[in-house]
């Protein structure tokens, strides 16, 4: 394996399945997809954390800009968090036979999440658990975004892997410029001049103050969660080095 210890991030969107078509707050076949591949890499040996979005259900920006307290639109969002990682959890723990895995929070939800502890997440991870890290870093005007570089620093992962609904980089919009050119690999330095949308502004900061390596990856695709996380050429891939 390339990687020993990975964070994944899993947008809400992602888990609402076909673009064209999603189905909310989520698709089922597209979660169980996704929880069975999540198996299949741990039962490789690679240590997986996985950072929840919640876009599917509710998003805090989105709430504050519709005249919502920002605070407690983020709380909410936080929530809906809190809720796509139940249902994550289930699928790993009742289908997919990963009885050891835990949901972490740091918004605290004791009866239904351990509250979030680097040290307890490591503690986890070296014994080869599963962990979902929900209700984001537990603090509004923070997105999940920032929240899954803060974690993969945090619990000392060897890179960030973002499941998105896109196949990686491009130096221009591919959906409005038919010329553009696809990024296998980019520096954060690139991202920057470029403009390239990889993180919102904080989290990427910190990724490259940190010299995180961020992977982007489409997870529409059967099998590439599994492709990513092992370490297959896949995706884009974002570092200090050219």
């Amino acid at each position: 394996m390339r990687y020993s210890r990975v964070l994944l991030k899993l947008s809400g969107e992602a888990l609402s399945g076909d673009e064209e078509k999603p189905i909310f707050p989520y698709d089922p076949e597209t979660l169980l997809r996704i929880a069975k591949e999540i198996t299949q890499v741990s039962n490789l040996g690679v240590e997986i954390a996985i950072v929840m979005g919640g876009g599917n259900i509710f998003r805090g920006a989105n709430g504050a800009s519709k005249g919502m307290d920002r605070v407690a639109a983020d709380q909410f969002g936080m929530l809906a968090t809190i809720q796509n990682g139940i249902v994550l959890h289930d699928l790993l723990t009742r289908v997919c036979g990963r009885k050891e895995a835990r949901l972490m929070s740091a918004l605290q939800a004791r009866p239904v999440a351990e509250p979030y502890l680097p040290k307890k997440a490591r503690h986890h991870l070296d014994l080869k658990r599963v962990i979902i890290l929900a209700g984001g870093t537990g603090n509004p005007y923070c997105t999940t975004d920032y929240a899954a570089a803060l974690r993969a620093c945090e619990i000392k992962a060897d890179i960030v892997a973002k499941a998105t609904n896109t196949d990686g980089l491009y130096d221009k919009d591919p959906r409005h410029d038919k010329s553009a050119v696809f990024l296998q690999h980019a520096t954060y330095k690139r991202c920057l001049d470029e403009e390239l949308k990889v993180m919102d502004t904080e989290a990427f900061a910190l990724c490259r103050n940190e010299k995180m390596p961020i992977l982007v990856f489409s997870v529409k695709e059967p099998g590439n969660i599994v492709k990513a996380l092992t370490g297959d050429e896949i995706g884009s891939v974002v570092s200090d080095q050219r």
